[in-house]
């Protein structure tokens, strides 16, 4: 009745001296679990419908917490590790009791003080909620539920040779290639991505930057936002060095191009021999 891993809203039964016993109203049975007082973080009153997550407690008795883990069951998270020993490793979840990693999930040997982008799963074998940071075996490239051009929550994984492996809604597995970067990304990091192309092998390609003509639109937002920063002037134009427009404006110089295009079509700006201005 009580599921590890997640946040149930439940009712206060009764309070004791320990805490508060909880009950689920909209299933029968009588079963309770206990919300201690130092998990409650506030008084609560009987009666009450109150949201808490659930998880085991240090002596893995089936625990219910107000406080706010970060991570959930079967999602993920870039967590650092407490704790290395011979049994696994113990991750801060912000929980008081942490997250164990057994060694068969890890991907090498994690390090105490580092942090790693883990799924949260529950243990089958054992009852107990567990991380694993082999990725692969909880995503599923078999059913695809993104289409291309769908703008996608991302978590950057891995660095390969061809660029990052990425985790699509926290779902499928993707790619964003080396020349799709126009910043220093980092293992752990979330952001926004596009479907660039979904192959016949069901591998899925990703971009950073909204694809097609959507593209142009923030791309000369952002040139536009920075032409106001600097005084109404920038010293690039469509003969300027492609290095020097990506090492300024972190865009190809296609992409600037085009965006420039867009501006000037609307009056926005000039362009002139020695760069861009905007129009009074």
């Amino acid at each position: 009745m009580f599921n590890l891993g997640t946040y149930q809203t439940l009712n206060v039964a009764r309070k004791t001296e320990f805490g508060y016993f909880l009950q689920n109203t909209s299933t029968r049975g009588d079963e309770e679990v206990l919300l201690p007082n130092k998990l409650a973080l506030r008084d609560l009153q009987e009666g009450e419908n109150v949201r808490v997550f659930i998880y085991k407690d240090g002596e893995e008795r089936v625990t219910a917490t107000m406080q706010d883990p970060k991570i959930t069951l079967n999602s993920l998270a870039f967590l650092e590790v407490k704790d290395a020993n011979r049994h696994g490793a113990y991750l801060d979840w912000g929980l008081d009791k942490d997250l164990f990693v057994p060694h068969r999930e890890q991907v090498g040997t994690m390090i105490e003080g580092q942090s790693y982008l883990v799924y949260m799963y529950l243990d089958k074998k054992t009852d107990r909620l567990a991380a694993s940071a082999k990725l692969d075996k909880f995503l599923d490239n078999e059913n695809i539920t993104v289409e291309e051009g769908d703008e996608v929550d991302l978590w950057i994984w891995d660095k390969t040779d061809l660029g990052f492996k990425v985790v699509i809604n926290e779902t499928h597995e993707g790619l964003v290639y080396h020349n799709e970067f126009y910043h220093d990304v980092y293992t752990g990091e979330q952001t926004t991505g596009y479907i660039k192309q979904i192959r016949e092998d069901n591998k899925i390609d990703v971009t950073l930057r909204p694809i097609g003509y959507k593209k142009v639109g923030p791309n000369a937002d952002f040139i536009l936002k920075r032409l106001k920063q600097v005084g109404g002037y920038l010293d690039l134009h469509d003969k300027s060095d492609p290095d020097e427009i990506h090492r300024r404006l972190e865009m190809s110089k296609k992409t600037f191009k085009k965006a420039i295009g867009r501006l000037y079509k609307e009056n926005i700006i000039r362009i002139e021999d020695d760069g861009i201005y905007l129009e009074e």
